[in-house]
């Protein structure tokens, strides 16, 4: 995914992060899952052409609140039991490229507590705006 960095849409464009958001969800298709809550970390990059990022006159008006990802994210974790990362993610990159100055976006999602043996498990998907 990384090498995506360089795809020539990209070139013109600032990244905005947000990583390791924690949030308690519930999500799983295990019986033992639809029980409670499971800590996951969600992680995103949106891109946003300079022309629409770089302030002029150092005011918020003229770049991305960083609080919609943080709300998006919120809002759609709360919305009740998911049964797979995958769903969760790819609405999350709808919703983040409904706003009008993003134009790509990259959502990753971790189970932590998933297994024993590794630190966690996860999906990404990193999508265009232009793109289905």
């Amino acid at each position: 995914m990384y090498t995506l960095l360089f795809h020539p849409k990209l070139r013109h464009c600032r990244r905005f992060f947000l990583r390791n958001f924690e949030v308690p969800i519930k999500i799983g298709v295990y019986d033992f899952e639809k029980k409670g809550a499971q800590k996951m970390f969600i992680n995103v990059d949106l891109f946003i052409p300079l022309s629409r990022s770089t302030p002029v006159n150092d005011r918020l008006e003229e770049v991305i609140d960083y609080s919609f990802i943080r709300d998006t994210l919120a809002a759609r974790t709360a919305k009740g039991h998911i049964n797979l990362q995958e769903t969760l993610i790819d609405d999350v990159a709808k919703l983040l490229l409904e706003h009008p100055d993003v134009i790509a976006v990259r959502v990753s999602s971790e189970k932590p507590s998933a297994y024993e043996d590794c630190d966690s498990i996860g999906v990404e998907v990193f999508r265009f705006k232009d793109e289905d």
